[in-house]
């Protein structure tokens, strides 16, 4: 049996396929269009068995296609992410990949019996709710108060899948994905929003200084890091609940990675933007979000070990040097 990623093309679904093929697991990777070459000859290398299928998440027959062979999970991350600009001009599409999409996928893995699926939604669900108060988000404190169309469509998805999982009897999983950042990142056409490492990363590679807007303290996750998580989620036999934060338990700042990342690169700098000098490393919120507890995933004993600042830059820059050196 397999597990099908519907937007596995995508930077968090190349991780999670990446991760599932490491182990030597059949994937079946379906998105709107092939990954790149690059990406693809990485995965062919891996022990695991891949199949691709390119198609339409709204359309239902190109789904179907991605059925037709033996699939006992799934996980749905096919997502537009949004910015101001989209919100306003194309709402349309950002609603139709991340919801209606996931509905359409939904009832085909209802129609083949899939085991489970596993719905990436995100600290985004918690929409305004994030930015006010003190402490960690719990799951079911504080209540979602979602503003932008991103935010909307993830919390409604969860709201989805957990009607569908009782009408329909199917086991789906949702989790809150915490700042993602890492290997497989990349400027696509449905992603307004890159996560500040990525944009380090790029003014170091191109030689620029990387000038933070502020000094923040998020709890940023690798990207690697919630594909195993994803995965330990997807093999549990007796799960707790219906809803997980995915996030490592720690805080730190974009500055202090990329003042880690910089030492990789010959005269690389990362600091704060001075008063009066423009920053080119954005982190697309005044404020920060509150860090998302990880209580329920230590309750069900699937706390993944996560790669700190240092290990994460120290990965990254691994990977850039390898796989990722002709990625973009």
């Amino acid at each position: 049996m397999g597990t099908l990623v519907i937007g596995g093309g995508g930077f968090v679904g190349l991780n999670i396929v990446e991760h599932l093929l490491a182990q030597g697991r059949s994937v079946t990777l379906f998105d709107i269009a092939r990954p790149p070459v690059s990406a693809l000859d990485a995965l062919a290398a891996l022990p695991g068995a891949l199949r691709v299928v390119t198609g339409d998440v709204c359309d239902s027959r190109a789904v179907a296609e991605a059925f037709r062979t033996k699939i006992d999970t799934m996980v749905y991350g096919a997502a537009v992410t949004a910015g101001l600009e989209r919100d306003r001009d194309t709402p349309e599409l950002t609603i139709g990949v991340n919801l209606d999409g996931f509905l359409v996928a939904l009832r085909a893995a209802r129609d083949v019996g899939v085991r489970r699926v596993i719905n990436l939604s995100s600290a985004g669900a918690y929409g305004a709710a994030a930015f006010a108060g003190q402490g960690s988000l719990h799951e079911d404190n504080p209540a979602p108060d979602p503003q932008s169309i991103y935010s909307i469509t993830k919390f409604a998805s969860e709201r989805v899948g957990a009607r569908m999982s009782e009408v329909w009897g199917l086991d789906v999983i949702n989790v809150r994905l915490s700042g993602v950042f890492g290997r497989w990142e990349r400027r696509t056409s449905v992603r307004d929003t890159p996560s500040p490492q990525f944009q380090i990363v790029e003014a170091l590679r191109a030689g620029r200084p990387a000038l933070v807007e502020r000094l923040d303290n998020r709890d940023w996750i690798y990207a690697p890091d919630v594909a195993r998580a994803v995965d330990a989620i997807m093999q549990a036999t007796d799960l707790s609940y219906r809803l997980y934060n995915i996030s490592t338990g720690q805080t730190w700042s974009v500055l202090a990675w990329g003042q880690a990342m910089a030492v990789w690169f010959e005269g690389g700098v990362c600091r704060l933007a001075e008063p009066g000098e423009a920053a080119n490393i954005a982190l697309h919120a005044p404020t920060d979000r509150r860090p998302l507890s990880v209580d329920r995933l230590r309750a069900d004993d699937l706390l993944v070990t996560c790669c700190d600042i240092n290990q994460s830059a120290e990965e990254y820059n691994s990977w850039l040097q390898g796989d990722g050196a002709n990625y973009s």
